[in-house]
Formats: C-alpha cells, sequence, structure tokens
C-alpha cells in the first residue's frame, strides 16, 4: 500500500466517522481503530526494511549489537506508545492517552541507560585523568 492508498482510506475513514458518530458512536470509533490497524499492517514491511537497513549500516560501521538492538526497541517502543496514545485520545480519552506517552518515554529512557553510560564513560577516558 503506498502512501496515496493511505491517506485515501485515512480520508474515507474520517468521513464515515463524521456521518457516523451521531447515529451509532461506538460503531464509528471501531471504524478508526480498523482503519489505524489496517494501516499499522500495511506499513511493517517497510518498517521491517528499515529494521534491517540499521542493523545493516550497524554492521559495517562495527557498532556492538547491543547498542543496535537498544536503538530498534527504543524506536519500536516510541512507535508503539504514539499508536497507542493516538488510538485513545480518538476514544477521548486524553488522560489515559497521556499515561501511555509517559510510560513508553519511561521505557525508553529504562532502556537508553546502558548507552548514555557507554558515552559517558567514553568522555571520561578522553578527559585527562587529575
Amino acid at each position: 500500500m503506498d502512501i496515496l492508498q493511505i491517506v485515501t482510506l485515512g480520508i474515507v475513514a474520517s468521513i464515515l466517522y463524521i456521518i457516523l458518530k451521531d447515529i451509532n458512536r461506538t460503531f464509528a470509533f471501531f471504524v478508526i481503530v480498523i482503519t489505524g490497524v489496517i494501516i499499522f499492517l500495511s506499513i511493517i514491511q517497510q518498517i521491517g526494511s528499515i529494521f534491517q537497513l540499521i542493523q545493516t549500516l550497524g554492521t559495517k560501521a562495527q557498532v556492538d549489537g547491543m547498542y543496535l538492538e537498544t536503538i530498534l526497541k527504543i524506536i519500536g517502543i516510541a512507535y508503539i506508545a504514539e499508536l497507542g496514545a493516538s488510538i485513545t485520545k480518538d476514544a477521548g480519552l486524553e488522560s489515559v492517552a497521556s499515561k501511555i506517552e509517559l510510560a513508553g518515554k519511561i521505557f525508553i529512557l529504562l532502556l537508553a541507560v546502558p548507552i548514555i553510560t557507554a558515552v559517558i564513560e567514553a568522555i571520561l577516558r578522553f578527559l585527562p585523568a587529575t
């Protein structure tokens, strides 16, 4: 599915939502959720290609596999948290969406700690000993 098809699907789903929200709010919400799932499933292949490219570049640059794996996990968490937050915002649950976003940020920070530690240790190795 290319970007024009995805945008068209999004526009059609939005129009259906606007029409259906006054008739049956639950059904209108499911239209939005199903549309989000279809769009997500249509881009999974591209996400896999991006991950493979990052792994190839990391191998060529001789980056430690642990760091590369961590970066890919961070990217995955960011996108999953964004998707979950968007769906809950669409449902009108702004407070739940903000908690999902906060949880995503905490998990990202937790995964980033080893990378931050390695960067600080590398910087300290370059500084002259006192």
